[in-house]
Order: C-alpha cells, then sequence, then structure tokens
C-alpha cells in the first residue's frame, strides 16, 4: 500500500476500513510480570505496520502472541474474520522471518525455499516452478544451487524472505529482519522488503526497535513501551503530533526544557512566557516543553534562499540566541545555543548548510532565533522507557 493510500485509510471512518487482524484485550503474563498490557488494536488488510519501542517493550512479545508462539493470557486475536485465539501456530495462515534467518545449512537455497511446501501436496514440478519464480521475484535468480553459508547476510535475509512467502500467507510477521545486517545493507534491503510487500500486497507486521526503519517503512507505527501501546499512528502522525513525551523523546530528536504551564496556549521557560500549541496542564503546573531541532528557525540576513519571502516573527517567541558549538552532520549543522532568556538552559537547532554558509554562522555568534508555537509542544509526564 503506497504511503499516501495509507495514510486516507487510517482517516477513513471505521465503516470504510477492512480489519484484517483484530486484537481485542490481549495481556500477557510471565508468573508476576505483565509483558503485554490491555492490547487492542486492528490492522487493515494489504497494510504494512511496524511495532516500535525500545527493548524489553512487549513488541516481540506481541508479535509472538499474534503467531501463536505465546498463547496470551486472557484476549482475543481475530484474523481475516477467523478466532485463531488459541490455535496452534501450524494452523495459523503466517509466513515469519526471524533476524537470525533460521535458514537450514545443510540444505541448498531451492530446498531451503522448498522446505514449507513439500508436505501440502503439491506437485515436484509446481514446486520447483514456485522455486524458481521466488527467487526471480527476490532478485537471486541464480543463486538456487548455493547453500546459506555461500551467501551474505543480505542475501540470505531475502531467502528467508521468499521461504516466508512461498505459500502465499495472508500475514507476513518480521522479527527485527534487518538487525543483524551492516548499515548500507539495512537500508537497501528495507527499500527492498517495502517494495515486495506492496508488490504482493500481503498485510504485513514488521518487530523494529529502529526508529528510522519504522519510519520508512511502515502505512502505520505502533509505538509501544512497557507493555502497553503509546500512540498509533501514520509515520507523519507520531512524528509531528506525538501524544506522549516517550513518544516525542524516542521518535527523533526532541529538545526537552522544564517549564511552568501558564495558559492552553502558553508556558513559561526560564524568565519568557512563549506561545505553544494547545495543552491540557492546568496554570502553575510543572511541565516538559518540547521542540525537535529542526523546528527552530533562524532568522537575519541570509537565512532565507534568495528570492523567497521573509517569515513572519511570532512576538514572545523570537529570542537573542548565542551559538555555543556547532557539529557538521553532512546534510546539516547542529548547533548548540545559549539565551539570557533561557536561563540556564541550551537548545540544540539543526540549520541547513545553505543557511548556515549565507549567515555565516559560526561558533560565538549571536543571532535571533525562534520557536514556532505550533512546534512547541506541552507534557505533563517524565520519559520512563522499558529496559531489556
Amino acid at each position: 500500500m503506497a504511503f499516501e493510500e495509507a495514510e486516507l485509510a487510517v482517516s477513513g471512518s471505521p465503516a470504510e476500513r477492512q480489519a484484517f487482524l483484530k486484537i481485542d484485550g490481549l495481556w500477557k503474563a510471565f508468573g508476576n510480570f505483565f509483558a503485554l498490557k490491555d492490547i487492542s488494536l486492528e490492522i487493515e488488510k494489504g497494510e504494512f505496520v511496524c511495532f516500535l519501542g525500545p527493548s524489553g517493550c512487549g513488541k516481540t512479545t506481541l508479535l509472538r502472541a499474534i503467531a501463536g508462539l505465546d498463547i496470551q493470557t486472557r484476549g482475543s486475536i481475530d484474523q481475516d474474520g477467523k478466532d485463531i485465539s488459541d490455535l496452534p501456530p501450524s494452523q495459523r495462515d503466517f509466513g515469519i522471518v526471524f533476524q537470525s534467518y533460521a535458514l537450514f545449512p545443510n540444505l541448498t537455497i531451492e530446498k531451503n525455499i522448498a522446505f514449507g511446501l513439500e508436505n501440502t501436496g503439491v506437485s515436484k514440478q509446481k514446486i520447483a516452478e514456485r522455486v524458481n519464480e521466488l527467487l526471480e521475484l527476490v532478485g537471486l535468480p541464480d543463486q538456487g544451487k548455493k547453500y546459506p553459508a555461500q551467501l551474505s547476510g543480505g542475501q540470505q535475509q531475502r531467502i528467508a524472505l521468499a521461504r516466508a512467502i512461498a505459500f502465499e500467507p495472508g500475514l507476513l510477521l518480521l522479527d527485527e529482519p534487518l538487525s543483524a545486517l551492516d548499515a548500507k545493507v539495512r537500508v537497501s534491503l528495507r527499500h527492498e522488503i517495502k517494495e515486495l510487500q506492496r508488490k504482493l500486497g500481503v498485510t504485513t507486521i514488521m518487530v523494529t526497535h529502529d526508529q528510522e526503519e519504522g519510519l520508512s517503512m511502515g502505512d502505520r507505527i505502533v509505538v509501544m513501551n512497557h507493555g502497553v501501546v503509546e500512540q498509533i499512528g501514520t509515520p507523519t502522525e507520531i512524528y509531528r503530533h506525538p501524544e506522549s513525551l516517550f513518544v516525542a523523546d524516542f521518535i527523533g530528536e526532541m529538545n526537552q526544557i522544564n517549564a511552568v504551564a501558564k495558559s492552553a496556549h502558553s508556558v513559561v521557560i526560564g524568565n519568557t512566557t512563549f506561545k505553544c500549541a494547545q495543552h491540557d496542564q492546568p496554570s502553575g503546573q510543572t511541565v516538559v516543553a518540547a521542540i525537535r531541532p529542526e523546528d527552530i528557525v533562524p532568522h537575519g540576513e541570509g537565512a532565507r534562499s534568495p528570492g523567497a519571502k521573509d517569515i513572519k516573527h511570532t512576538p514572545g517567541n523570537t529570542i537573542s540566541a548565542d551559538i555555543l558549538d556547532m557539529e557538521f552532520l553532512g546534510s546539516f549543522w547542529r548547533a548548540g545555543l545559549g539565551s539570557k532568556k533561557l536561563g540556564e538552559l541550551r537548545l540544540i537547532g539543526n540549520f541547513s548548510i545553505n543557511a548556515v554558509r549565507r549567515m555565516d554562522l559560526g561558533v560565538g555568534k549571536n543571532i535571533e532565533i525562534e520557536i514556532p508555537p505550533e512546534r512547541l509542544r506541552v507534557f505533563g509526564d517524565s520519559v520512563q522507557v522499558a529496559q531489556e
């Protein structure tokens, strides 16, 4: 499913949406420890959903419950209108890919892919045709006679994917499939997996702790922490409109600022009142104000490209700041910023390389920066991250 289509599907009314997988009130206990706590969500047919969160948050436990590898303590799971809550894995309609590939080292690539088909009553000729079709599909048409040890990690994971979709499952489960690969191979393979999923139209769930992977691959993201769902939404919704400080902190970079709520649209930071996005914290409440580094706007000569319209300043949200340090990160510069109006607080701002060049920014220079009200979000909680 294309990203734009996913956005439309998510925003549609419940009557317009088709739930292929429905999870209702799911709990999973290991002794006295609850790894999952009252999880409820729906996944549409053909959708690519990422379970995203830190180690120990419950995302893999949830995937294993869907597969029947760890039966839930209570709650139900429906797939394509059928209650599969108590079915063993062999009676569930899914294919699964693990981060360790799980290929049989003593079997050829052809035999590995054919393994799940050999007991289905399909003729040897049909199996051979299907294996060749899958090898072509994952871009390895000439590797069938080799053994897993003769392939690279990325190639082995493609074979594991081919084996998982060999019998055309209704649901594809990916358990951190890219985490064992080096960075460059991961980027390449995640695009290949996404394109393959779109081509096949198979409903897919991927577990990952990598925020970039989740944002780039998922039609929707389920952010988890401490066994609960913190937020469900499209990548844009999760990144631009986090519903909790945990989500804001876990997805991307975020400045976190101790502040005091003044009104539903303002907070006091240091000795200055700033306009902010609407919040429901009571006046006088100690809060955390948060803004992403790329949302801090530099003002002054050269801040905008030649011919671009000047951006109107927001009264009260534009302050003078000193550049304390700078770090070059390829496509942008990261600057440490300090201001008397913020007291001892230090902000991080990401500025484009062109703006830095045109404005001749450097350590020790004083500039005007704006904190856009709609990008300054306010939270009343503190971040507590699950640990493995």
